[in-house]
């Protein structure tokens, strides 16, 4: 629709103009900032289309009216969609400043961004390339069987017939002689690289190699065998934890490293497994200090909900994740449990008589029989303060390059994210009713917040208290916090631009009635 009446805006010398100004009105909206925070992605994703689509249909003496205009327009809109911590947001600001870019100064360098190729990206770039209207026609595709024509295939037995010389051989019919194919090549998948420096077998060496070494394999093969190292040598790593936390924090790639975010993130993870205690005060502590990234302070929240999560994991599912599931029918196997626990190899005639056996014996039930997990302390209770309460502090703090309730809403929206995921992993312990307690505090004050990515946050924090906190601890402890969210959900359900926000919503406030209904059954007298 969009398309047919641009387009005939587009025809007609006289309403042209209408074109011009249509494209004004619609930079307009498309530069306004709060347009961009409370307007639904799929809204602003339709005024992204009408502006390519009247750029596909203006003439570039048109535009060069209107550049100064344009750039305005085109600065604006970017910085306010840069901005947002929605990435299709920010994929819709990069690809039509692109193309307006493109269109405005021909002559010059474009303007490039990194973003990922997606459905709606191959879309808006369609759109702001169509197809001349002369493709149409059987003119324009007249030329193209134009070689067929010239090349007649009787062209060539002639010349054949004609010329008596021979044809020659190609030149490459001696060179198959000696061709290599048959012979059978090395299997080389297990060859290794040879290297000068072997990896270090000890902490320290680690961490003196990633601060003060200049030989590049050591540095490299430190943090490849960095987090291998921590696990098999506990004790050593608490005594340098904080340190080595500290090394991996401001780590910074020297060398084209594979995987080097991975490899430093899986490092620090395994350190804040093996000490949680002081590296969780460490990193928390560093959350708000100074002369930080912001994609530094974003590790710092991923590493915390990575080792959370080890930590939470009982030890045998941890095993069972590393290794991998077992092969089917290993262990149901009796020939095979045989030859595992004896160490002797059963003969074949035995397998074949068991698998006969087998396939002649009829059973009620069939199946391997599952060991019960025996049950083992959650190494995350002991420590979920030190994960959580340090991260609720200074939040409304503002520093001279950290502002989280100003320009940083990224790192805010990653912040309620990670603690509603802490929220979520600290259930059944007995610190999850403070934690929830000042989690409801914490989103309450945040409730009304402009940014989508930080409400959603928000929203999915609710959902984990009501999922962590016992239904007792919770009437009994918090029911006025419940009351305020559960009107806040009512509205947010109804009201909110975001269709994920309604959704989120609408999941917490059946949470709460599926909590009501417990606590009725539960208090109504049996018969």
């Amino acid at each position: 629709m969009v398309q047919s009446l641009l387009g005939y805006l587009a025809l007609d010398s006289q309403r042209r103009p209408l074109l011009i100004q249509v494209l004004k009105e619609l930079l307009e909206t498309w530069g306004c900032s709060s347009a961009v925070r409370h307007t639904p992605l799929e809204q602003q994703c339709y005024i992204s289309k009408a502006i390519l689509v009247c750029l596909a249909h203006l003439g570039e003496p048109e535009l060069q009216d209107i550049r100064d205009e344009l750039l305005a327009s085109m600065m604006a809109g970017v910085k306010c969609r840069l901005d947002s911590s929605l990435p299709p947001v920010r994929r819709l600001g990069m690809i039509v400043a692109e193309v307006i870019s493109s269109r405005i100064h021909p002559e010059g360098p474009l303007l490039k961004f990194q973003y990922e190729d997606d459905e709606m990206s191959r879309e808006l770039l369609a759109l702001a390339t169509p197809e001349p209207a002369g493709d149409c026609s059987s003119v324009s595709r007249g030329p193209s069987p134009a070689p067929v024509d010239t090349e007649s295939p009787v062209e060539m037995p002639e010349k054949a017939v004609e010329s008596d010389v021979p044809p020659t051989q190609p030149q490459g019919s001696d060179s198959e002689l000696d061709s290599d194919d048959e012979f059978i090549p090395y299997d080389m998948s297990g060859d290794r690289e040879l290297k000068s420096s072997k990896e270090p077998l000890y902490i320290r060496d680690c961490v003196e190699a990633l601060t003060t070494s200049e030989d590049m394999e050591r540095w490299e093969a430190s943090l490849k065998g960095l987090e291998g190292l921590v696990y098999r040598s506990p004790t050593a790593t608490r005594e340098v934890s904080v340190e080595l936390a500290k090394v991996l924090l401001h780590l910074e790639e020297k060398t084209c490293v594979a995987e080097f975010e991975q490899l430093r993130q899986s490092a620090l993870v395994a350190v804040t497994v093996t000490d949680p205690e002081q590296v969780a005060k460490y990193l928390t502590s560093q959350f708000y200090g100074l002369n930080y990234s912001l994609r530094q302070r974003m590790d710092i929240l991923d590493v915390l909900v990575l080792a959370a999560q080890a930590l939470s994991r009982p030890k045998s599912l941890q095993r069972r994740s590393q290794h991998g599931p077992p092969v089917p029918g290993t262990m149901c196997s009796p020939a095979l449990a045989v030859s595992q626990t004896g160490n002797v190899a059963a003969p074949d005639w035995q397998v074949v008589v068991e698998e006969r056996i087998r396939s002649k014996t009829r059973r009620f039930s069939k199946g391997c029989p599952q060991r019960e997990l025996s049950g083992v302390p959650n190494e995350f209770s002991s420590v979920a303060g030190y994960f959580f309460f340090p991260l609720l502090q200074h939040f409304d703090r503002p520093l001279v390059t950290f502002d989280l309730l100003g320009d940083d809403q990224l790192v805010l929206g990653r912040l309620t994210h990670t603690l509603a995921s802490l929220m979520y992993l600290a259930v059944n312990t007995t610190v999850a009713v403070p934690m929830g307690k000042a989690l409801l505090e914490f989103v309450w004050a945040l409730r009304f917040h402009v940014d989508i990515y930080v409400r959603r946050g928000l929203l999915s924090a609710v959902s984990s208290v009501l999922l962590s906190v016992p239904t007792e601890r919770l009437l009994g402890d918090l029911p006025d916090e419940l009351l305020e969210a559960r009107s806040w959900l009512a509205d947010v359900a109804e009201k909110d631009v975001d269709e994920d926000c309604r959704e989120l919503a609408v999941r917490a406030l059946l949470l709460l009635e599926r909590l009501k209904d417990k606590l009725l059954s539960s208090s109504s007298p049996q018969p």
